[in-house]
């Protein structure tokens, strides 16, 4: 799932999400789509990109304002409960890293494409 964006002019976050899913996936993607719903819908929320490997294995990249967003959202409690499903049942590892950006600086040859 990827919401089409536009970058802000730095600085901003990025919240960094490598998932690794076990076999029970029952109910994760009517979460997943609840959740990027509920996560497009916060104050601060700026856009996500995601990719999917052939294993399963995603990495997602959601934008955001600012921490207060990030703390914001975290703590949603309909996000909350869906961190405890992935942790009991969903995934078998994941990784999540905040980082601010302060620099950013695109290239496209295609005029057309966004950069």
């Amino acid at each position: 799932m990827t919401t089409p964006f536009v970058r802000p002019a730095p600085p901003y976050y990025a919240v960094i999400i490598t998932t690794r899913p076990t076999e029970d996936l029952e109910g994760y993607a009517a979460m997943g789509r609840r959740m990027t719903e509920l996560g497009e819908a916060q104050p601060g929320y700026l856009g996500r990109e995601s990719l999917t490997d052939e294993d399963g294995r995603d990495l997602t990249v959601i934008y955001y304002a600012d921490e207060a967003s990030i703390a914001a959202w975290k703590a949603h409690p309909e996000h909350l409960e869906a961190q405890r499903l992935g942790r009991d049942r969903w995934y078998a590892s994941y990784s999540v890293e905040v980082a601010r950006v302060e620099r950013a600086y695109t290239f496209s040859r295609d005029e057309d494409l966004p950069g």
